[in-house]
């Protein structure tokens, strides 16, 4: 049996709640009252607390600033009818959120720690859950090493943090994306698959030059020839080419995204073949030029399913149909709403009830 997680809570005298406009919840900028905070020394994680949003202290000596041990995770609340507060398939990121740590030479957290402590702050913050139509908690688990150390070995010590905030959608519109041929988000043999801080850095020049040009996303290609598709800047890219679902399998260098795993598993119940391979720029393209490529969108936590309305290569722009008119996707947002705001009968046990 789990053993239960002792955490000291220390509630804020001063909630922010009825001061914040959740007709306005612009992604990432809202937090809510609590956070919570777990230290790592002498090969033990320690001293659970959650405490009032705020500053922490630190050393601006320590190692995460200047070589980059520093990763995270996402993950979502939801508040259903009856006033059930859910949390969608932690378990899930709580895999990941190990493989990040152990890719960045960083302490693993037990599964069934992550999980509870993340319903124990979202348990405390859960007035803070929109019941707005697409509307969610946010969730941001990180790690970061704290030793105030300058030489380039791993850190002795961390710290790990959970934030929550109420976020609307990240996307509000239809996709218009450029496949990236000169930029590497990342190398075979690198920390791509792992949620690092540094994969993100990487990958802001060549994210505000495509904005600058009108684009609201990339897709990634390989590193080395750049003439396989990878993922996009905030999801995983999933394809409808030829009646089956096609996107890119998971290696070192793309996100193993909780999201586009829930994806294929609904599309192989529903009879879709589905291919996890390598995507070559070439067939997306011809799938467009030729009308066989139907459907095209991000999946991810933030994304949800984002649909993606023209792809552009080299130049040249191709547009695909209205994403209204899309069967696959539209059927995979509605269901997806429906199991997370429990609309609909969660027969994967993908909720995990706070």
């Amino acid at each position: 049996m789990t053993e239960t997680l002792d955490i000291q809570i220390t509630k804020t005298t001063h909630s922010r709640l009825e001061e914040t406009d959740f007709d306005n919840l612009p992604f990432g900028r809202t937090f809510s009252d609590h956070m919570l905070l777990a230290d790592y020394a002498d090969g033990e994680w320690k001293n659970f607390r959650i405490v009032p949003y705020g500053e922490i202290k630190m050393s601006p000596a320590i190692s995460s600033l200047h070589y980059g041990q520093a990763f995270f995770e996402g993950l979502k609340a939801y508040k259903h009818a009856d006033g059930k507060v859910v949390i969608f398939r932690p378990d899930k990121n709580a895999i990941r959120f190990n493989k990040s740590a152990e890719r960045l030479c960083m302490p693993e957290l037990p599964t069934d720690i992550f999980v509870q402590s993340i319903a124990a702050l979202v348990d405390i913050d859960r007035d803070w859950i929109p019941t707005k139509a697409n509307h969610s908690l946010y969730i941001r688990p990180c790690m970061f090493a704290t030793d105030p150390y300058l030489g380039v070995q791993p850190s002795a010590t961390y710290t790990y943090v959970v934030l929550t905030g109420p976020v609307g959608p990240y996307f509000s519109k239809t996709l218009r994306v450029k496949i990236e041929t000169h930029y590497t988000r990342a190398a075979e043999g690198g920390m791509g698959y792992a949620k690092a801080a540094g994969n993100y850095a990487s990958s802001m020049l060549p994210g505000k030059k495509a904005v600058e040009e009108g684009f609201d996303q990339l897709i990634w290609t390989d590193g080395q020839t750049h003439e396989y598709i990878e993922e996009m800047g905030a999801a995983n890219a999933m394809f409808m080419l030829d009646g089956k679902l096609i996107t890119a399998s998971t290696r070192d260098t793309i996100l193993d995204g909780v999201t586009r795993d829930t994806v294929i598993q609904l599309a192989k119940e529903w009879g879709i073949p589905v291919e996890e391979r390598r995507v070559s720029v070439a067939e997306i393209i011809e799938g467009a030029q030729k009308g066989t490529l139907t459907d095209a969108f991000g999946a991810g936590t933030a994304a949800t399913i984002a649909p993606v309305g023209s792809i552009s290569y080299n130049g040249e722009e191709y547009f695909l149909c209205d994403p209204k008119e899309r069967v696959f996707s539209q059927k995979v947002f509605k269901t997806l709403d429906a199991i997370k705001y429990g609309t609909e009968a969660d027969t994967h046990g993908w909720n995990y009830v706070v």
